[in-house]
């Protein structure tokens, strides 16, 4: 009995061991089962590399990541940065931030927005950047903008097109005169009537309709309304071209920015400027020899505690909040000026620079990841990311877009009127060829000495009126 009860027992405890097995093998993550390696990732929350979204992390680094683990074939577990900071040398001498999460072991690599440093590279290994960027200046529009220019309303047209518009008007105003004295319709006894459009009055039609406005004297003649009509539909397409351009100009406001050069942001004493504390931009300025550099690095150095920003976040809201200028990474800072409409970065880019990843010396993750980041870059895969996250939300056009019109841009506009001008001379000659043949043949002479007379007579009004009264003392006498 003894024996039968010990073997029951025995049987149970068994089944019993064998369901938690079981049990346990269900609930194992599938993904653990593969037998590959797991890398511990650091990162740092920055829009749009890294974001917190629900329970999730997601961003332009998070997809390279995973792009990367796929190629590779990895695990990855990511943890974002204890202390908030990118990575630099301590007062005690040791380093903070990603890299000094690598370089305690805490993580493998780190997938973040890390600017490729000497002093960085000498502690820790980095991969092929996988962007590129610079050092610029971001600026709040308000804080920038100055009075504008006397003649800013020239603004939307270039000097080429101004000028080009100013031959137009006058070459259409001439063909207007020209065309009103040929045709018969328009002036048809040159002796005995006087034509309303003399050059004077040519020039008041041709201002009158660059304003919208009717303007006399009004053509009778087919070839005149031929011109007119052609130099309105002109006005009317110039006009809409200028006022949508000018408007775009108004509300851009980068057409005047005084601050266009870092040298230009010393000389100035309206704005504050900084950057990330303990940020590679920071000691880049510090290492610079150029003068101008180095007044930037004393400035931030003795006024840190009220210009240096802890965050990303906090320096881009305080240059919307304040006059501020934050100098920092050029391609972070497109990104806040696509997502802030007041916001602007200046022209000039400095200190050309791009973002790895970085790993612990040695690694033997260093040239794989390498190899894995140029062939994405090859595949357009890092550009189609870059579109991706920097799309622009912001309905601001840039000022490259709605500089100044060329006239190539307006050359089928100019084309158009040069045609509608020869259409109107041609209709006016054949007017006057057709009055010319109907007086030829009432007077039986020639029709080309009677076109010949005609044109004479109303392109040389007071030569033919002399001749004409010669003519007539002769008859007397």
């Amino acid at each position: 009995m003894d024996k039968g009860l010990h073997f029951t027992i025995c049987v149970v405890t068994a089944v019993l061991l064998l369901r938690e097995s079981s049990q346990a093998g269900e609930e194992k993550d599938p993904e653990l089962d593969l037998g590959l390696p797991t890398l511990t990732v650091t990162t740092i929350l920055e829009d749009p590399y890294v974001m917190v979204r629900g329970a999730e992390l997601e961003g332009y680094c998070m997809e390279l990541l995973a792009a990367l683990a796929e190629m590779l074939s990895f695990q990855y577990h990511v943890k974002v940065v204890g202390d908030g900071q990118y990575g630099a040398v301590t007062a005690g001498g040791n380093w903070s931030g990603m890299i000094g999460e690598i370089l305690r072991r805490e993580a493998d690599i780190a997938v973040a927005p890390l600017t490729v440093t000497s002093a960085r590279e000498e502690v820790v290994s980095f991969t092929t950047p996988f962007l590129q960027t610079g050092i610029g200046i971001l600026l709040r529009k308000d804080t920038t903008s100055q009075d504008m220019s006397f003649f800013h309303f020239l603004s939307p047209f270039s000097k080429e097109t101004w000028t080009a518009l100013l031959f137009a008007y006058l070459l259409t105003c001439f063909c207007l005169f020209l065309v009103a004295r040929l045709s018969p319709c328009e002036w048809n006894e040159p002796k005995n009537e006087e034509n309303h459009f003399t050059f004077l009055n040519s020039l008041w039609f041709g201002a009158g309709a660059l304003a919208l406005q009717g303007a006399t004297p009004r053509p009778q003649a087919l070839s005149v309304r031929v011109i007119a009509v052609v130099w309105w539909l002109f006005t009317l397409a110039l006009l809409a071209a200028y006022i949508a351009n000018f408007t775009a100009l108004l509300s851009s406001g980068s057409e005047q920015l005084p601050i266009q050069t870092f040298e230009d942001l010393v000389k100035q004493r309206n704005l504050e400027f900084g950057t990330l504390e303990g940020s590679s931009t920071f000691y880049y300025f510090k290492n610079s020899k150029n003068p101008i550099h180095q007044m930037i690095y004393e400035y931030m150095e003795k006024r840190r505690e009220h210009v240096l920003v802890k965050t990303y976040q906090e320096a881009v809201q305080r240059v919307m909040d304040s006059n501020y200028a934050f100098i920092g990474e050029s391609i972070s800072q497109d990104l806040a000026a696509a997502r802030h409409c007041n916001l602007i970065r200046a022209p000039e880019v400095i200190g050309a620079r791009g973002f790895g990843i970085a790993t612990a010396q040695a690694s033997p993750w260093t040239k794989p990841l390498s190899i894995a980041v140029l062939k994405l870059r090859e595949a357009g895969n890092l550009d189609y990311l870059r579109n991706k996250w920097w799309e622009s939300s912001c309905l601001r056009q840039s000022r490259d877009r709605w500089g100044p019109l060329e006239p190539p841009a307006l050359g089928g506009l100019f084309l158009t009127l040069g045609i509608g001008l020869a259409l109107g001379v041609l209709a006016a000659l054949a007017e006057l060829s057709s009055s010319s043949r109907r007086a030829a043949a009432h007077a039986k002479k020639s029709c080309c000495s009677v076109f010949t007379e005609e044109i004479c007579a109303r392109l040389r009004i007071k030569g033919a009126a002399r001749q004409s009264q010669e003519t007539s003392g002769k008859a007397n006498a």
